[in-house]
């Protein structure tokens, strides 16, 4: 294992196998170099596990795999990673998608040349079976208030710098915050007194599909309501505010093909 790698990529794996090793090739490929990549399968019922363990035996030196005896969800492994990551700096990837060439390079220089900042992402590229279907940018320099709305920082795209996600308890483990782990970290960094960047150039590939689309189910959009809700009343904000916590309950009753239709038309246009 390379000693003491600037930064520490940890991917959750959990039923990837036909995408596990293209999305590690796209780190592979990157022009930065000097980091680890540590991988966690969470009792994945495919191929994924014996994929990861191939990647490794090719780069012994830069990947570790570990693996959870069972499903523990997303938040856990990601902790299970972190207990063995000795990056200054801890990037995401998730194990579906793709990271550009300059994506690494380009979040570690920014992260040298901001110390006040503690996390920076970027803008991201949608595929699906038929390919690149839209690009989307977050909000260059996002407040508290952003976050209210929407998680304000492509996840699996970011960069963090590891001793400040280790002052807010990493990840938070726990039932209400599936499929909400990534917005509930933003809250988190923001509440603590950190702040994020987004560069306003794609570096990430993202899959989104009919599949990602079923993943958010009615409980999942629960808890993304109940996390709203507890940022209304940690933050004082107006009572009104509790009106459009009530979104995603409300967009969760759309039928597919409309839902899809005018997301598909708002991130293109």
């Amino acid at each position: 294992m390379t000693k003491n790698p600037k930064v520490s990529i940890i991917m959750g794996v959990y039923n990837c196998a036909p995408t596990l090793a293209r999305s590690v090739e796209s780190l592979i490929s990157q022009t930065f170099t000097d980091w680890e990549l540590i991988m966690c399968d969470d009792g994945s019922q495919d191929d994924s596990y014996t994929i990861a363990r191939q990647l490794q035996q090719k780069l012994p030196a830069k990947i570790i795999v570990l693996k959870n005896e069972k499903n523990l969800g997303s938040n856990a492994t990601l902790n299970h990673c972190l207990t063995h990551a000795t990056g200054k700096y801890i990037a995401l990837q998730d194990a579906d998608d793709v990271s550009l060439p300059e994506r690494l390079q380009l979040e570690v220089d920014f992260l040298d040349q901001h110390p006040d900042y503690a996390v920076v992402s970027g803008g991201m590229a949608r595929f699906d079976e038929n390919g690149i279907w839209a690009s989307a940018f977050e909000i260059e320099y996002p407040t508290m208030k952003n976050i209210f709305f929407g998680a304000p920082f492509c996840h699996p795209a970011a960069m963090m710098r590891k001793q400040a996600l280790a002052e807010i308890g990493n990840y938070s483990v726990a039932p209400q915050l599936l499929r909400v782990e990534d917005y509930h970290l933003w809250y988190k960094f923001y509440r603590a007194g950190f702040k994020g960047h987004n560069l306003q150039q794609t570096i990430y590939v993202y899959a989104d599909d009919q599949s990602a689309y079923q993943r958010r189910n009615f409980r999942n959009r629960l808890n993304e309501t109940n996390l709203k809700r507890l940022i209304i009343k940690e933050q004082k904000y107006p009572l009104y505010y509790h009106l459009y916590a009530l979104r995603p309950l409300l967009v969760g009753l759309l039928p597919a093909s409309i839902y899809h239709f005018f997301r598909r038309r708002r991130l293109q246009s």
